[in-house]
């Protein structure tokens, strides 16, 4: 196995780590666009780790205007292997209360203004989605949190909607009815271009409120958010740490991202053109033809 470097993705309210060392930040070029920020390459006990914050520092990109695409090829190129996204949602569950972490194990894709694929022109390809997360950064999660006793559920659907307003009543009854825990409005199409990507993916979800089923607790606004966000952002600080100390002692071997273009990619060779090849070499050199 390739060597393994593990990426974090930042939602709302982590914009940078503590506590690593040798930080720089660095823009990345890629043929998708530009990524939300440049990237932060640092290293903590000599392991090598690269960080993105989704929305941008400062939170400047709306949840439809992320380039996800640009995003998860900055990354690959940086050469990670390994992604855990951290993630703000809205609780679904009862029993997730604010201030509560989600391991994600399920994904509900209710977007639809997003390119979810790289393989969009020339060359067709179909990952397969039955199991989007890797079991080995959810037990490396589990193990960070455990560590850092911070309240958690390992398993849960994370539904994710368009945005950027919030949902209305009916909408978040029926999403309870389906069985979804939580509710955000970024891991999708990010999970899917991981996968597409053969990079291993794992969401670590921050509850911040009760979305606005609940009739005990007031309308989602963006100040209840905040004040939770930050709460949340020590936890995660501390949590990030954990998950780079202890990154290689999880082994991802059978994980469904590795190798899983060796079966997807359904266009004939002789039809696959060489602008299209070349685009995608990033992403799928590994399997295109030369």
């Amino acid at each position: 196995m390739k060597k393994r470097i593990l990426g974090i993705i930042g939602g709302s309210g982590l914009y940078s780590v503590e506590g690593l060392e040798n930080i720089k930040w660095r823009q990345v070029s890629t043929n998708w666009g530009d990524p939300s920020d440049r990237i932060l390459s640092a290293t903590l006990n000599r392991q090598e780790i690269y960080f993105l914050p989704r929305h941008g520092r400062g939170h400047k990109i709306s949840p439809s205007k992320i380039n996800f695409r640009a995003n998860i090829e900055a990354l690959k190129k940086l050469g990670v292997t390994d992604i855990v996204s951290v993630s703000a949602v809205g609780s679904l569950q009862e029993y997730l209360r604010p201030g509560s972490f989600v391991i994600v194990d399920q994904f509900i894709d209710r977007t639809f203004e997003r390119i979810k694929t790289f393989f969009d022109k020339d060359i067709v390809a179909h990952v397969s989605m039955a199991k989007p997360t890797s079991p080995a950064l959810m037990k490396c999660c589990e193990s960070a949190l455990v560590k850092c006793k911070i309240p958690h559920q390992v398993g849960g659907t994370y539904l994710v909607m368009e945005g950027p307003q919030f949902s209305s009543l009916a909408e978040s009854k029926m999403y309870r009815t389906w069985k979804a825990d939580v509710i955000g409005m970024t891991n999708m199409p990010e999970a899917k271009l991981a996968r597409e990507a053969e990079i291993r993916y794992c969401t670590v979800a921050m509850v911040t409120d009760f979305d606005c089923w609940h009739p005990d607790h007031d309308e989602v606004d963006v100040p209840t958010v905040i004040k939770t966000l930050k709460q949340n952002a020590s936890n995660a600080q501390n949590m990030i740490i954990e998950i780079i100390k202890t990154f290689h002692a999880f082994n991802p071997k059978d994980d469904p991202a590795n190798d899983c273009l060796d079966t997807a990619i359904i266009t004939q060779p002789r039809y696959q053109s060489k602008k299209t090849i070349q685009k995608l070499k990033h992403i799928a050199g590994r399997v295109l033809k030369k």
